[in-house]
């Protein structure tokens, strides 16, 4: 793994907010609630996109399995 992955894989609390389109104070909350997974570094709050996205994603799969489904189930069939 490159430096520059490492560096677009780890995100500040800023960069977080932006991304999922909330507000740095909901992240830092829920950071400290450990409602998102995240590392507190120091003083600082670090994430990792990666875990992020894969959270995002189980939070979504709690209340749409059925559409979710149907995306992956066309998306296969697309790829056969």
């Amino acid at each position: 793994m490159g430096a520059r992955s490492l560096k677009t894989d780890i995100m500040t609390l800023e960069e977080v907010a932006a991304y999922l389109k909330l507000k740095p104070q909901t992240i830092y909350t829920w950071a400290q609630t450990k409602k998102i997974p995240a590392a507190k570094i120091g003083k600082e709050w670090r994430f990792k996109r990666s875990i992020i996205d894969e959270w995002f994603d189980q939070h979504i799969d709690d209340k749409f399995n059925d559409v979710l489904d149907k995306v992956r189930n066309n998306t296969q069939g697309a790829s056969d």
